[in-house]
C-alpha cells in the first residue's frame, strides 16, 4: 500500500506503540509485553483521508503477527491464553460499513457483553470458527451443517451463519454476561461519536487501543459537548491531513474545506454551493425535498422544528393516516427504555441491533398490545417483534401522536428526517 507522508507517520508511531505492547509487525512475531500502564492513541482525519486504509494495513500485520482476531460473535477458549485484538465502532451501522471493506468489525457493545451460548449450539460455533470438531446434532441435519459453514467463511459471523439454516437468536443464545476476561489491542472506528463512559470502559478492556475519528464531526448528543477525543494529550494524538478519496476535482469536499474557513458567511457558502451545482452534476439544488428518497435515507437537517415539518410533509405526500403508520414507513431507535432489573433483556435488545440511532423500518403491528414488527436495517437477525414507543411529532402540537405506546421497550423517531446530531459519518451513500 502507497502512503502519504502524514500516514507513514501514523503508522510509524502506531507500530511503535505495538512493539510495546509486544506485537513486532514489520518481523511477524510476537515478543513479551512491556509492563506499565495501557496505551491510548488517536489517528483523526476528515473524511477520505485515508483512516480506514490505514486501520485495514495496521489490523492485517497485527493478525499476520500472530494475534488472535476476536468478535462479538464467539470467543474461543483459546483466545483467553493467546494475544487478541478487535475491530470495533460505536453502532452497527458504522461497524457495517467497515465490513463493507472487509474488516471483520462489530460493536462495541458486543465486545462489552459476550453472548452465552446454549451448550449444543457452543459446539457449532466452536466447529465454526476452527475450535472443535463437526458436531452432530439432531435438529441440525448434516447438510444444513454444510451450509452454515459455506456461509460463515464468506461472512465471518457465526449468528448469521445459524440464521441462515433458519434458526432465530433465541434458539442459540441463551444470554448475555458483561465481559470479565480483559483484551489486548483494540482499533475503534468513528471513534468521534464516543463519550467519556464509553471511552473508559473500552480502556477497562483493552491495554493498547488505537482510535480513528473526524475532527470535524459534531460531539455526542447528551454529554458535555466535547468529544471523548478531545481529553487526550497532544502526545496520544497525530492528524491526517491530506484528502485522497475522490481527491481529483471532487466538488462535495471542495465545499466541505471551504464550510470548514471561520470567516465563511452562509451566504458566501450557499453561493458556493450553487456555483457547484452549475459546473458539476453531482452537487444538486433543490427546493423541494424527494418523497421517495426519505424513504430510503433521512433528510439531514440542522433544526428539530425542519426535521418535524419534513416528516410531516413525507407522510402527506404518501397518504399516511394521521393516527396510524403505514407498513414501510421509516423509523430511528432512539434507545431502549427499561427499568435497571431487566438489564439482560436490554442487552439482548442492544446486542439485536437496537440501539440509539439505528434505522428501521416499520412492518406492522405485532400480536400484542404496544408490539411492533420491525426490520433493523444492517443486523444480522433483521426482523424483530419488540416492544414499542413510536414518537411521530407533529408540527405546532407540543405531543407527539404514539400509535404504539408500551409501557417500556425500544423508542422510535420517525425516520423521514434526521438532525445532523442523529446522524453519522458515511451512514448514507
Amino acid at each position: 500500500m502507497r502512503l502519504s507522508e502524514d500516514q507513514a507517520a501514523a503508522r510509524d508511531r502506531a507500530l511503535a506503540l505495538l512493539k510495546r505492547a509486544g506485537v513486532d509487525v514489520p518481523n511477524a512475531e510476537l515478543l513479551p509485553e512491556s509492563e506499565g500502564e495501557g496505551q491510548t492513541f488517536a489517528i483523526l482525519g476528515r473524511a477520505g483521508s485515508g483512516k480506514t486504509a490505514l486501520l485495514a494495513e495496521l489490523v492485517e500485520g497485527v493478525v499476520e503477527a500472530g494475534v488472535e482476531l476476536v468478535s462479538g460473535d464467539y470467543e474461543s477458549k483459546a483466545a483467553k491464553t493467546r494475544r487478541t485484538v478487535a475491530i470495533l465502532a460505536p453502532t452497527n451501522k458504522a461497524a457495517s460499513v467497515l465490513r463493507r471493506h472487509g474488516l471483520p468489525a462489530t460493536t462495541i457493545h458486543r465486545i462489552l457483553y459476550t453472548p452465552v451460548y446454549a451448550p449444543e449450539y457452543e459446539a457449532v460455533a466452536a466447529w465454526l470458527a476452527g475450535d472443535g470438531e463437526r458436531p452432530d446434532l439432531e435438529d441440525v441435519t448434516p447438510a444444513a451443517l454444510d451450509r452454515a459453514l459455506a456461509f460463515y467463511r464468506v461472512n465471518r459471523s457465526i449468528p448469521a451463519a445459524l440464521a441462515s439454516i433458519g434458526l432465530r437468536g433465541s434458539d442459540f443464545i441463551q444470554g448475555w454476561k458483561r465481559r470479565d476476561d480483559p483484551l489486548d489491542i483494540g482499533f475503534v472506528d468513528e471513534a468521534s461519536m464516543l463519550d467519556e463512559r464509553q471511552l473508559a470502559d473500552l480502556r477497562e478492556i483493552f491495554s493498547t487501543l488505537f482510535l480513528f475519528g473526524d475532527p470535524a464531526q459534531l460531539a455526542p448528543v447528551g454529554g458535555t459537548g466535547r468529544m471523548a477525543l478531545e481529553e487526550l494529550p497532544e502526545s496520544s494524538v497525530t492528524m491526517l491531513r491530506r484528502i485522497h478519496r475522490q481527491e481529483a476535482g471532487n466538488p462535495i469536499l471542495d465545499l466541505a474545506h471551504a464550510l470548514a474557513e471561520p470567516d465563511l458567511s452562509f451566504e458566501d457558502f450557499e453561493d458556493e454551493i450553487r456555483a457547484a451545482a452549475r459546473k458539476d452534476p453531482r452537487v444538486v439544488v433543490r427546493e423541494r425535498v424527494d418523497a421517495d428518497a426519505m424513504a430510503r435515507a433521512p433528510v439531514l437537517v440542522w433544526r428539530n422544528a425542519t426535521r418535524i415539518r419534513l416528516i410531516h410533509a413525507f407522510r402527506q405526500a404518501h397518504g399516511a393516516p394521521e393516527m396510524q403508520l403505514l407498513p414501510g414507513e421509516p423509523l430511528i431507535c432512539d434507545g431502549v427504555e427499561l427499568p435497571a432489573r431487566h438489564r439482560k433483556r436490554r442487552m439482548d435488545l442492544e446486542a439485536r441491533g437496537l440501539v440509539k440511532g439505528a434505522q428501521a423500518i416499520y412492518l406492522g403491528e405485532g400480536r400484542k398490545p404496544g408490539f411492533s414488527r420491525v426490520h433493523v436495517l444492517g443486523a444480522e437477525d433483521p426482523n424483530v417483534s419488540v416492544a414499542t414507543i413510536i414518537q411521530i411529532e407533529a408540527p405546532d402540537q407540543e405531543e407527539p401522536f404514539i400509535p404504539s405506546a408500551a409501557k417500556m421497550g425500544a423508542v422510535f423517531l420517525h425516520g423521514a428526517a434526521v438532525t445532523i446530531h442523529k446522524a453519522q459519518g458515511s451512514q448514507w451513500p
